[in-house]
């Protein structure tokens, strides 16, 4: 987890006072102040998102309005991702490219028919919202949500839960949004998250934030959970962390992301970093990120080298631990294209020693989004 400088001053997001109430271990993340466990620990919180639902505080990412007159046009100058043909109501998830075809960030984009709503990654938010205000000066405006807090509500009960407090929310698919009054508070409610699990991200204004994550927490199937069980969550589904798995470094072809660019993009091009990206769809990546499965009981951690049968650095470990779910060490990480093979084994060099795996295909866990 990105860490923050010792002599800056950390920001705490409007749930601060309940996370110290509820006994978290905060740590420095993004420049905030975050609970990265509760008492009964990671593993504990992990597993009840799996088979009840969560309150995650991740008010700590970026909220943003960016309107213009054509601003999903504008918008797709920047991005490889289809803005254009982005119904109202739908969110999407896209990259921003820089001219290597690197990924600068990840974002949700949401479209509301006269703006689009942003949520964007903590650690990226002010480098993010300079590059849009520059490049699309003179057509575009940007207005940063700082009075917004941000929740997620993940788990099989999740829907249940959601229905007692909004009941207009029952009918929100997958990646669909909607303006609703949650306990009477002014929120846009989103059926997303980023666990695997099915559930919702509540954007709610700051003054309600602690009214409202009481009156969650007083649903019997929820338990808040920090930033220790999203992460081996998300590692179990998956899905990428900003700044260890994807960076400026990686493409969306490399980092198994070619899906977020449409056909109509791949046509048209018009996007930063076009001719790399669009080459390596139609000729493929030279590396690809891949699932890992250690041997045994040791995790593979970040940064760990992944060799061949024969001693050969074929790639690295961008994101590795225990996935509670899967009962057993997990990881992910880049590898030579010739190498990515779901099944091929591979070597981990763990302190010094080489240790066995395999390559596995993603996620490690069955995705339960709701969407039909």
């Amino acid at each position: 987890m990105a860490g923050a400088n010792k002599d800056q001053t950390l920001k705490r997001t409007p749930l601060d006072a309940l996370h110290r109430e509820l006994g978290a271990r905060m740590v420095p993340f993004a420049g905030y102040e975050m609970p990265v466990q509760y008492t009964e620990g990671i593993i504990a919180e992990h597993l009840h998102t799996r088979s009840e639902a969560s309150f995650f505080d991740v008010s700590h990412m970026g909220q943003a309005i960016l309107r213009g007159g054509d601003v999903a046009a504008a918008l797709e100058t920047l991005t490889p991702g289809d803005i254009q043909d982005l119904p109202v109501g739908k969110s999407r998830y896209v990259v921003l490219t820089n001219e290597d075809g690197g990924i600068i960030d990840d974002l949700i984009v949401t479209n509301h028919a006269n703006h689009l709503h942003l949520v964007v990654n903590a650690a990226c938010k002010d480098s993010d919202y300079e590059l849009l205000a520059s490049k699309l000066e003179g057509r575009c405006t940007l207005e940063d949500r700082k009075d917004r807090a941000l929740f997620a509500l993940q788990g099989p009960k999740a829907a249940a839960v959601m229905g007692r407090m909004a009941p207009a929310c029952r009918h929100l698919l997958f990646m669909t949004t909607e303006p609703l009054k949650v306990a009477g508070a002014p929120c846009l409610v989103s059926r997303t998250g980023y666990t695997g699990e099915d559930g919702y991200e509540i954007s709610a204004p700051a003054e309600d934030a602690e009214h409202l994550a009481g009156l969650f927490l007083e649903e019997p199937e929820v338990k808040m959970a920090g930033l220790g069980a999203r992460d081996s969550l998300r590692m179990e589904a998956g899905l990428c962390l900003y700044g260890s798995d994807i960076d400026e470094t990686t493409t969306p072809v490399e980092a198994g992301l070619t899906w977020t660019i449409s056909k109509r993009r791949r046509a048209e091009g018009g996007f930063p970093g076009a001719g790399v990206i669009l080459r390596q769809i139609n000729e493929g990546a030279k590396r690809k990120r891949v699932g890992i499965r250690p041997k045994g009981k040791i995790p593979a951690r970040a940064h760990t080298q992944v060799t061949d049968a024969g001693g050969n650095i074929i790639g690295e470990v961008t994101s590795g631990g225990y996935g509670p779910t899967v009962g057993g060490p997990i990881a992910m990480g880049y590898v030579g294209k010739d190498h990515a093979e779901p099944g091929a084994k591979i070597n981990l060099i763990v302190r010094g020693k080489a240790l066995p795996g395999r390559i596995e295909k993603l996620p490690f866990v069955v995705r339960r989004y709701v969407t039909r």
